[in-house]
């Protein structure tokens, strides 16, 4: 299997296991947010996407446009939650070496019990050059995460990075709530795609 030419070549094309990261100040801290929390930041979240299903989301960061990764902007909650999330971000991209790396979508998705994220793929072009990378703050044995109809079990504190251009998909078969960190990373200094110019002015 070889990526398509509008992929970064440096992204995974299954799963790659990043290893384990320190959660345990971040996991209190989530477990601790008030639902009406979550409802609110969920009500607010610029990702609005079908295929999420009953998942929740807390924005941190987010693209300025879905055309371009290379400008992002914090959102309120980043201010509050950087302290807790920048460590274990920053633990977590270790292995990839970049020395001025960029993450310019962060959140924390909450997935129900029986929830389902329909299988598809990352569509827009922002999402194409970043690696993106999940670490599992709570979860259970019974949550699935496929990748091009491969199956796969992320566990608790232990960083990944996905293939969000297969077409992926999430279950969770548990009777508990499925908590995940989520963001992009992309190293700045590596060369930007040809098509990236036509993508930003639409042609």
């Amino acid at each position: 299997m070889s990526h398509a030419p509008y992929v970064n070549p440096r992204k995974t094309i299954t799963i790659r296991r990043l290893g384990a990261v320190d959660i345990a100040a971040l996991k209190a801290a989530v477990l601790a947010i008030p639902e009406a929390v979550w409802d609110a930041e969920n009500a607010d979240k610029p990702n609005r996407f079908e295929a999420l299903d009953k998942t929740r989301h807390i924005v941190f960061r987010f693209v300025d446009s879905t055309r371009d990764w290379r400008g992002s902007h914090d959102r309120p909650a980043w201010v509050e939650w950087q302290a807790l999330l920048a460590p274990v971000m920053q633990a977590a991209v270790a292995p990839y070496g970049y020395a001025g790396g960029q993450f310019p979508r962060v959140m924390l998705a909450r997935m129900a019990p029986g929830g389902e994220i329909k299988p598809h793929s990352d569509a827009n072009a922002a999402a194409k050059w970043p690696h993106k990378i999940h670490v599992p703050l709570l979860t259970n044995d019974k949550v699935t995460f496929y990748v091009d109809g491969i199956g796969y079990h992320l566990p608790e504190g232990e960083a990944a990075e996905v293939n969000n251009m297969g077409v992926h998909a999430v279950k969770n078969a548990g009777d508990g709530d499925r908590i995940h960190l989520i963001f992009e990373y992309f190293d700045p200094e590596q060369p930007e795609p040809e098509w990236l110019a036509r993508v930003i002015a639409g042609v």
